[in-house]
């Protein structure tokens, strides 16, 4: 029996397709170990968004190939795209970018069989929806379901368009047999997720998001949730098509980047703040109570006091549940990168600890707003004698009395340092 152990960098699409690559190998024999343990065939699925990812994703392949120098070691995913047979170097027998996918183990056992290396990237812009499916998740109770690939936008900081390639959507139809799948697998949370979500269902005739979203609609999925979105695609009509739809979570990820609007204008994002104050209004009018989480970056080329504390005031006024905070890091080909106006290290940093500081504020204060509050919660496990799981509004939150896969009322009692406490009330 071959051996091998996936580790898998950044975004929920890589989570999808690192699952997608994993069951490929389980159908052709290989018995899956983790990453930890000593295997024959290693796969680190890279990310390159940021320089940290690039320098996480080397680090993961250098500490396998030293562990273990007789293993074979895959390289895929977004760095893979970008450095291709750079990427050889490492030692790597395969390099693989974010096509060919389905590929994966005939082009390992090839490699391995005539003793060389073998770099299958290919021009990413110039190729269609790669049909990768799954039939279960990591997780006990939610899976993650990759609806759209590419982007299209060219935010002059991003990469991702670059190794990701173009809009490319899945079909309804799909969607549908993989939730149904998913469903008889017992996972009854479905988290729907893209490159850029916002554009799907643009390269196929007449399907929308609002498509996508209803053809996970199947007997099993009690919840489904959307990743992240652009504040554009949250219209009056949209919103009240999304009410209807009792499934969805009132959780939405709303990626802002910045609350300056010269900011925004310089990182070429499609809207201004007055724009995305619109949507979390629509959006709070909708879901009373839901969780607005976002993404910020700090220092971006040519980012003043001013503008940053702006950026800090907006996230302020809008009172996310949650945010992300990244200090900018230059991409190499991207328009940012060529910027004059470069913010230091140092500074980038201490706006970010700013940022983050006022995030912790915020989500402390939303979790202070669920007390009192009885909300349904999806029991994932036990953990310490306690159940645990996530409201709709994707809260983690603690209780006694709960069995894993069961969806409980739970009302909330107080907070913890990683979310909620609250009680089973009686019936």
């Amino acid at each position: 029996m071959r051996t091998i152990a996936f580790h898998t960098l950044g975004c929920k699409v890589n989570q999808y397709d690192s699952q997608a690559m994993l069951e490929l190998f389980e159908q052709a024999g290989y018995e899956i170990r983790d990453f930890s343990q000593p295997a024959d065939v290693y796969v680190i699925n890279t990310c390159t968004v940021t320089g940290t990812g690039d320098k996480k994703s080397l680090q993961a392949v250098r500490r396998v190939l030293r562990q273990n120098p007789a293993a074979h070691v895959i390289i895929a995913g977004c760095l893979a795209q970008r450095d291709g047979e750079k990427l050889l170097a490492t030692g790597a027998r395969l390099v693989i970018g974010n096509a060919r996918r389905n590929e994966v183990v005939k082009l390992l056992e090839e490699a391995v069989e005539n003793n060389q290396q073998i770099a299958a990237v290919t021009d990413i812009l110039r190729t269609h929806y790669e049909p990768l499916t799954i039939s279960r998740h990591e997780g006990h109770t939610r899976a993650v379901l990759k609806i759209q690939e590419g982007c299209d936008r060219y935010c002059t900081y991003c990469i991702i368009p670059y190794v990701r390639g173009g809009i490319r959507s899945r079909r309804p139809e799909e969607i549908r047999l993989e939730a149904e799948r998913l469903a008889l697998a017992g996972f009854s949370e479905l988290v729907l997720t893209g490159i850029h979500l916002t554009s799907y269902g643009r390269d196929l005739s007449g399907e929308t998001l609002l498509h996508a979203i209803r053809a996970c609609d199947v007997n099993g999925v009690e919840r489904i949730r959307l990743g992240s979105l652009e504040p554009v695609i949250v219209t009056e009509e949209f919103v009240s098509a999304l009410k209807e739809e009792k499934k969805v979570c009132p959780q939405f990820h709303l990626a802002l980047q910045s609350g300056s609007d010269t900011v925004l204008k310089r990182m070429r994002r499609r809207y201004t703040t007055d724009e995305f104050r619109r949507a979390c209004h629509l959006l709070r009018a909708a879901f009373p109570g839901c969780a607005i989480t976002t993404d910020v970056i700090s220092g971006f080329p040519g980012e003043t006091e001013e503008e940053f504390q702006e950026s800090l005031q907006f996230c302020r006024e809008i009172g996310f549940a949650r945010m992300h905070v990244f200090p900018y890091s230059a991409r190499q080909g991207t328009p940012a990168a060529r910027m004059p106006g470069q913010v230091q290290k140092a500074v980038r940093e201490e706006r970010a600890r700013a940022l983050i500081a006022a995030g912790n504020e915020l989500a402390l204060a939303y979790g202070r707003d669920q007390i009192g509050q009885t909300k349904e919660v999806l029991c994932e496990e036990i953990v310490d004698g306690l159940a645990q799981g996530y409201t709709r509004e994707y809260m983690l939150c603690h209780f006694e009395g709960g069995e894993s896969g069961k969806t409980y009322p739970v009302r909330i009692e107080g907070l913890t340092e990683d979310g909620l406490s609250g009680t089973i009330p009686p019936q």
